[in-house]
């Protein structure tokens, strides 16, 4: 068998589409397996929850099936893709502020943030002010002592004035 250049051709050319599309098919099918996030990828969410049956209990150590149900809640979001912040918002806009571990500096919740640093300087303050007039009495006792009082002075000279008329 003879085989033509363009018979030549045409095999090379569909060689070389075959290889091309094995080789972009390849990132897709690694894109539709995504892998399922860990244990520790989810619990580090779900310590930032808390149970909405058990009170003060944080979701990643909650033992009802509630929070075995927002535990896989959340694997699933991370597999979709979404982000820590988004996943804490689902979870706020469903069932209320009081699912996250620290509220939000929203309204009055930002005195939270506020009260214990300025209750920090005021007493810092306070402290400072306290231990400085506490020094300054003998500062002062010893001042006194290296300069006579001017009254002394003004006495002493209003005498020597009295004694010469």
């Amino acid at each position: 068998m003879h085989k033509t250049p363009f018979g030549l051709l045409s095999g090379l050319l569909a060689g070389v589409l075959l290889t091309l599309l094995a080789a972009l098919s390849m990132p897709l099918t690694a894109l539709a397996q995504q892998p399922t996030p860990s244990d520790d990828e989810v619990n580090a969410i779900a310590k930032q929850l808390f149970c909405p049956v058990c009170e003060n209990t944080p979701l990643d150590v909650c033992p009802t099936q509630a929070c075995a149900q927002w535990r896989e809640l959340i694997r699933e979001k991370l597999a979709e893709g979404w982000s820590e912040e988004e996943i804490k918002n689902y979870f706020i806009e469903q069932y209320g502020a009081r699912v996250i571990g620290v509220p939000p500096a929203q309204g009055l919740n930002w005195l939270i943030y506020l009260i214990p640093p300025v209750a920090v300087v005021a007493g810092a303050f306070v402290l400072y002010k306290a231990f400085r007039s506490g020094k300054k009495p003998a500062e002062q006792a010893a001042v006194e002592a290296v300069i006579p009082p001017p009254a002394n002075e003004y006495v002493s000279r209003l005498e020597e004035e009295l004694k010469k008329h």
